[in-house]
C-alpha cells in the first residue's frame, strides 16, 4: 500500500473544525489542501479547539489567497503580551500555479473557495477548501431529501 495517500483529509483527532453549513450551501466540486500563516496564540487556540469556521470564506486579493473571517479565540494565559483578534486575515500557503488556476477558476467560471475543513498533519494547520458553486434553494430541498431517504434505506436494512 502507498505511503500517506489517504483519500480522507480530516480524519480521528487531527480535525480542528469543520464547515458543515458549506456542503449545505454549495455543491463543492474540487477540494484543495493549503498551509495557512499562523501566529502563535493561534495555534495554541486551535490546539484546544476553540477555532470556527461558520461565517468564513477564501478571497484573492492582488495575487494572493486570505481566509476571511474564521474565529479562533485567544486561550486567557497564552496571549499576555498581545492583543489577539480572534477574527484577523489569515493568509494561505499556495503554490503560484494552483493559486493562478484557482484565479481563472473565480473570475471566469464563476466559482467561490469555501473553507470546508480545518485539520492538523505533520504537526502543521492544514485548511481544505472547496472550489464550489452556490445551491438553489430546490437543490438544497433535494439533498435534503436525498439524505434522508438514504438514511431511512439504512434504518431498512438493518431489520
Amino acid at each position: 500500500m502507498a505511503k500517506g495517500k489517504s483519500k480522507k483529509p480530516a480524519g480521528g483527532g487531527n480535525t480542528i473544525a469543520l464547515n458543515k453549513k458549506a456542503a449545505h450551501e454549495y455543491r463543492i466540486e474540487q477540494r484543495l489542501e493549503c498551509g495557512i500563516a499562523l501566529e502563535g496564540w493561534e495555534v495554541k487556540g486551535m490546539r484546544a479547539g476553540r477555532t470556527q469556521l461558520k461565517e468564513s470564506y477564501v478571497k484573492i486579493l492582488s495575487g494572493e489567497a486570505f481566509l476571511i473571517g474564521a474565529h479562533v479565540s485567544a486561550l486567557p494565559s497564552a496571549s499576555t503580551h498581545v492583543t489577539p483578534d480572534p477574527t484577523r486575515t489569515r493568509k494561505l500557503l499556495l503554490k503560484r500555479a494552483e493559486l493562478n488556476r484557482l484565479i481563472g477558476q473565480t473570475e471566469r467560471a464563476g466559482y467561490t473557495l469555501v473553507p470546508t475543513a480545518l485539520y492538523w498533519k505533520h504537526g502543521r494547520a492544514k485548511l481544505e477548501i472547496g472550489l464550489a458553486k452556490g445551491k438553489k434553494l430546490h437543490d438544497k430541498r433535494a439533498t435534503e431529501k436525498d439524505r434522508d431517504w438514504q438514511r431511512e434505506k439504512e434504518r431498512l436494512f438493518k431489520r
